[in-house]
């Protein structure tokens, strides 16, 4: 199956959606520095790419079986603006995407998939998420919708997110999405290390050390002006990280070191990516061309790798049962 990556940032999509067994053909992305990043990470030379969705036409895009989009969030997330999806707004380039599929009528892809914050569904009274499945409904999608969290599929990191699976055809009572699994992700299992005790160092999430004869044990910290709670999952990366740990709960969350001495940091830019299943690789080749700012900021707006993956291969395996495209 062959994709084109809307709204791409860094490429969760890209990333997730290749280990499953796709093929990217094309990409579109705005911002300059995620341009940077995703050139430096994948081979982009025989691909199509536009930079404003705004401008791209349908004729100019290459054939693909699926399209993904994980379209601007700032007005829908409960830490933005919250004006809902609306035309002229950062979350209303949602509608961008229709207009391209009105405009590819007659080479329409078989598969839409979705991503952005789980308050899609609440926002406006819920009327913002039924405008996306009516206008999907409308050009001849079936839809389903789960909300997945990452802590679930080995990675640390507490961060909800709706997908949206658009079928063209009639999915009757066959179900594309993966079940929900339940299966946090400590930092054990995330980080391998002697005798399973692991750490986080400023250099990024490596192996147990030994400082002194003694092991260092870290765990993730939120930091609040009524209570300091450890726990095993990071709250989701937000853009803004790169500002440093507010003093207040439900923001972001830090890494609390015992060692000689016990000490409190913030995530590295490194441990971000790893936070959203980017190999250390990638890190590296996107952190040559881009500041310690704009990876921070990159993460956080990423969608998570190993949750497109999973969602990548229910949809192969469909389509090998089913039909609908080249497998």
């Amino acid at each position: 199956m062959q994709f084109i990556d809307f709204f791409s940032g860094i490429g969760g999509f890209h990333s997730g959606l290749e280990k499953a067994g796709m093929k990217c053909v094309g990409w579109c992305e705005f911002d300059k520095f995620a341009q940077a990043s995703y050139r430096a990470m994948y081979d982009t030379a025989d691909l199509w790419f536009g930079d404003d969705i705004q401008k791209v036409k349908g004729h100019e895009l290459p054939k693909a079986d699926l399209w993904t989009f994980g379209f601007p969030c700032q007005d829908v997330s409960v830490a933005g603006k919250q004006k809902g999806i609306k035309k002229g707004t950062r979350s209303g380039l949602f509608y961008e995407v229709m207009r391209l599929l009105d405009e590819c009528e007659e080479n329409r892809p078989q598969w839409l998939v979705c991503e952005n914050v789980k308050n899609l569904l609440s926002i406006d009274n819920g009327r913002g998420f039924l405008n996306v499945i009516s206008e999907m409904a409308e050009r001849g999608y079936s839809c389903e919708w789960k909300v997945y969290n990452s802590k679930d599929y080995g990675v640390p990191q507490n961060r909800e997110r709706v997908y949206i699976v658009g079928y063209h055809g009639e999915l009757g009572r066959r179900e594309v999405l993966p079940k929900r699994r339940k299966n946090e992700s400590a930092i054990k299992s995330f980080i391998p290390g002697r005798q399973g005790e692991n750490i986080i160092e400023s250099a990024g999430i490596a192996r147990t050390l030994t400082r002194g004869g003694q092991d260092l044990v870290v765990s993730f910290v939120d930091l609040s002006n009524r209570e300091t709670r450890l726990t095993e999952s990071a709250r989701a990366l937000l853009a803004r990280y790169q500002k440093g740990i507010p003093n207040r709960t439900a923001e972001c969350s830090g890494v609390l070191q015992y060692g000689s001495p016990i000490q409190i940091r913030r995530l590295t830019p490194r441990e971000c990516f790893r936070l959203q299943g980017f190999s250390d690789l990638q890190f590296d080749k996107a952190q040559a061309v881009n500041s310690d700012t704009q990876l921070y900021k990159q993460a956080g707006n990423a969608v998570t790798v190993n949750v497109v993956e999973e969602i990548g291969r229910h949809i192969m395996c469909f389509n090998s049962i089913y039909g609908g495209g080249d497998t």
